[in-house]
């Protein structure tokens, strides 16, 4: 089994034997196919070389000789589910545009498949798979979905409004479906009057849903009101937090968070770790605070063994979350602790996810 310089891998190679760390930390498993990702994190923890699996030579050569099975790539439940997901709101919207019926059992049904498999998703480091910009709403719609569902859970709603809740994150922006695609699309910032003709999408959503059976007021009124805001500074009727259900106040921040943390057609993603700090910081007065503290505990307790890359470009692993700032957990880089939470002026810049 050769031994190969990690500045000499290439990628597609197999590793020949597991990588630990200098702290004696499993960094990759046996038979780990080296790429773009697995050859960062390697240099960022110094690994100076690794096995790889012997690709020619007589062993190989002998056993070519026997009919070979193709290797199945085995694709978890979750993905397919989501990409099943996917399909169902391009022609979801797609029918709204037309002003048609949607096909509310279909999205029930879906739904209900996609959360069976939900402790594959997590919040901070979850990307779906061959995403591109032009499917941008369909994917928010669906992380809304599961970030809404998830947030409703850990703030202990009653088990019948979850899935309601989830429908409602669905179908939050299904008003953009009438919004010119231009706009939606635009590479550079809204003007004042692009801005809005996109703020209609509210109201338009609420007129696609309010005559709908199968789904409950809360979900009709969140696509209305999930751009509202506690002090009454939202939008499209500007009013206070009593007046906003419960719905909206969850789905509101599922749907901050996720358009900060993905890619869109005039910026580029942030990183998790700064956009929860930015919500906690301005969730006083816009959006509600106690479920936003929520959101913040509970995304993070996943957080240890996952691999970052700090605002410096250091490349560690989480080793310890502080309660009293969950994001600014210590982060080992190669042997040495970062505590972000005395060093202010770093930050986690990119969430790797799990070795």
């Amino acid at each position: 089994m050769p031994t190969v310089a990690v500045s000499q891998l290439k990628y597609g190679e197999r590793l020949g034997d597991i990588v630990i760390t200098k702290m004696g930390n499993t960094l990759f498993h046996k038979g780990r196919i080296i790429q773009e990702r697995e050859l960062e994190i390697l240099k960022a923890f110094l690994i100076p070389s690794v096995y790889i699996e012997v690709k020619n030579g007589n062993e190989v050569e002998q056993e070519s000789e026997e009919p070979k099975v193709k290797e199945v790539e085995t694709v978890h439940p979750f993905y397919v589910e989501y990409h099943n997901m996917v399909k169902l709101m391009k022609r979801v919207f797609l029918l709204a545009n037309g002003g048609q019926q949607l096909p509310i059992l279909e999205i029930r049904t879906g739904l209900e498949s996609l959360i069976r498999h939900i402790d594959a998703y997590k919040v901070l480091t979850f990307t779906p798979k061959n995403r591109n910009l032009h499917e941008y709403i369909y994917h928010k719609s669906i992380l809304v979905s599961l970030a809404s569902y998830s947030l409703a859970k850990w703030a202990g709603l009653p088990q019948k409004d979850l899935l309601q809740i989830a429908i409602a994150g669905l179908l939050h922006d299904i008003g953009t479906s009438k919004v010119d695609r231009t706009l939606l699309e635009k590479k550079t910032p809204l003007n004042a009057s692009e801005m809005d003709e996109i703020k209609q999408h509210t109201l338009i959503g609420y007129q696609i849903l309010k005559n709908m059976s199968g789904i409950n007021e809360g979900v009709k009124l969140t696509a209305l009101q999930h751009h509202e805001r506690e002090d009454g500074s939202g939008y499209p009727l500007g009013v206070k937090s009593d007046k906003i259900h419960v719905y909206a106040k969850i789905v509101a921040i599922a749907d901050i968070y996720n358009a900060m943390t993905n890619e869109r057609y005039y910026k580029g993603a942030l990183s998790p770790y700064v956009v929860l700090e930015q919500l906690l910081n301005e969730s006083f007065g816009k959006v509600d605070p106690t479920l936003v503290q929520v959101f913040m505990n509970k995304s993070t307790q996943i957080s240890n063994g996952t691999l970052v890359k700090l605002s410096d470009n250091r490349v560690g692993e989480i080793v310890f979350s502080d309660r009293s700032h969950p994001t600014r957990p210590w982060v080992n880089v190669n042997g040495t602790i970062v505590n972000l939470t005395v060093e202010r002026n770093l930050f986690i810049q990119d969430v790797i996810g799990h070795i």
